[in-house]
Formats: structure tokens, sequence, C-alpha cells
């Protein structure tokens, strides 16, 4: 087989990418992990990371993506802090175009790059994104202490958010387009019975108003069929937080199967459609999207890709 630069290169070091750089530098692979930003991902957000198994007193997730990322390089994991221009498979070999013009090269690849936090799309929304608009509670919480806070989404992501913002303020507003919460039942739970938290069920947030920065928004609300209604109304804001759901990054790979959405489609050894390409993480078409669930699937991912190297140089067991 050709020489290549690594045996393994991930693109992404979420908990996914983590972990598959943990367990395939374990299994004497070169591996080679790209990542623009710190190792972490959407994980160095949270707050408190509670319901990770074995973790019984909570973690924050910039001590739990350190942990992953130290654990990975003590196995022999290399690790470049890289942007990823473009992807090209010459018969049994990636070769991974980098922001500065060098080139990786390895007969398996990992996509564990996650998914981007999805835009409602509506007048001031950009206009005010950094003065009030945030996608972070923590990032950008602590500038709204005592603040009157609107979070717009029905997730896990939105009533973790939510919870996290009643610490700083009183006046939170969790608004969301149905009925009912579509969070885990103990998550949602919490939330509603929060004293800091006021919910706001069928109801979707139109338009973000203000001058120099975010001083109101318009509400409308929706019917059973989560359809606007015409009912509006316009209320003071401060801050308004975002948890709508993610966009899968997936623009790399083009010719791979994805779903409707966008995510890469994998068999349950986390192989793409592409021989040699695997998928891991909030990247690929998975009913559950939790850190636990990337943990595994990266996990899961390195063995398979150990698997199929051994194949490729006539070692199958």
């Amino acid at each position: 087989m050709t020489e290549t630069d690594a045996d393994l290169i991930i693109i992404g070091a979420g908990p996914a990418g983590l972990a598959a750089a943990q367990y395939g530098a374990r299994a004497n692979l070169r591996v080679l992990v790209l990542e623009q930003m710190a190792p972490g991902g959407q994980v160095l957000l949270i707050d408190i990371l509670e319901n990770y198994p074995g973790i019984a007193q909570g973690k924050t997730g910039f001590d739990f993506s350190d942990d992953l990322h130290r654990q990975a390089v003590s196995f022999g994991a290399q690790f470049l802090t890289e942007q990823v221009l473009s992807i090209k498979k010459e018969g049994d070999i990636f070769s991974v175009t980098l922001n500065k013009g060098a080139v990786r090269t390895a007969p398996a690849l990992l996509i564990a790059t996650g998914a981007k936090h999805r835009k409602l799309g509506i007048p001031g929304e950009e206009q005010f994104y950094g003065r009030g608009v945030s996608y972070c509670a923590t990032c950008d919480g602590p500038f709204f202490k005592n603040k009157k806070i609107f979070v717009v989404g029905g997730g896990d992501a939105a009533c973790d958010e939510a919870q996290y913002l009643s610490r700083l303020s009183s006046q939170v507003i969790l608004i969301h387009r149905r009925d009912r919460f579509r969070a885990q039942k103990a998550i949602a739970d919490r939330v509603l019975h929060n004293p800091n938290i006021r919910i706001s069920f069928n109801t979707i947030m139109k338009e973000i108003k203000g001058d120099k920065k975010t001083a109101s928004v318009i509400l409308e609300k929706t019917t059973a069929e989560c359809k606007p209604s015409g009912e509006i109304n316009e209320e003071a804001a401060d801050a308004v937080f975002i948890f709508t759901g993610t966009d899968p990054q997936t623009a790399l790979v083009s010719d791979v199967k994805k779903d409707e959405t966008g995510y890469i489609i994998t068999d349950q050894r986390m192989a793409s459609s592409l021989p040699g390409l695997y998928a891991a993480g909030d990247v690929r078409a998975t009913p559950f999207r939790q850190v636990v669930v990337a943990a595994a699937e990266g996990a899961i991912a390195a063995h398979s890709a150990a698997e199929y190297i051994d194949a490729l140089r006539g070692q199958a067991y």
C-alpha cells in the first residue's frame, strides 16, 4: 500500500473525534486529528455535563474535553489546528487539503465535523448578533445578569441553556412553537418547575428589534398545527438565545449518501457509502444525539477503520 502521512485522519475534535483518536491510537494506528478550533467542539459550551455515565458529580464541558484530548495524546494521536478545504479519494488513498495548501494523506478518513446551530432567519437576527442575540448561553449569558432574556427552542439544548440562564436572571422566558417540549422528560420537568423561567408554548418569534442593541421582540401565537395564528404582540427584551436545532457540517463530502436533512448515512460500523470513509457524532444520521452516543460512535468508527486498513494491507484477521 502507498505510504501515507497517517493511517487514519479524523476531521473534527468533538467527543466523536476525540474518542476515535484515542481508540485508533490504542489500536496502533497513526492517527492525525484536524480541528480548526479548540478540541471539544460544542461540548465546550456545556456548563455542567451531568448525564455522562460514570461522572456522577458532573463536570464542565471544558474539563471533559480537556480530559479526552489529553487521553488521546497520551496514546499517540497527533493534533493539528487546521481548516480543511477539500477531500478527494484516488484509489485507496484519501487526500485532505488544508487551509495553507498542505496535503495530508491516509487510507481511512473519519468525518466528525458535527453540526452548527440553526438560525431562525428572522429580521434582526443577523443585525443584533453579538448585541443581544446569541447561540451560546455559557458564553454570553453573564452579560445579561438580571436582564430580561428570551430563549427560543424546545429540545434538550434550549431547556439546558434556559436552566443555566435562570441562575443569572429571574426573567427568563422560554418560547416554543409547539404545545410541549421535545426535550428529555427529566430536563423538561426542571424547566417547567423553575420559578425563574416563564414558559410560552405555541409561540414563535417573528422579529428582533432595537437600535444599537436588542430592545424588543415580536411574538406570534401558533395554532395546534404550529401555524401562525395572527395574534401578535411585542415584548421588551435584553437578549435572545436561540436553540432551534442544528445543521450538519457535510460540505466536505458531497459524494456520500445523506438523509433528507443532510446528515451522513452509515451502517452500524459507522461506514459511509464511500469505502474507507466513516462518520460519527452529530454529523451522522442518528435518532439520538448525545455526548455519550458521539463518543461511542467514534470508538466504533476507529475500530472499523482499523479493520478496513488491515484488509487493505492483506492482514485481515
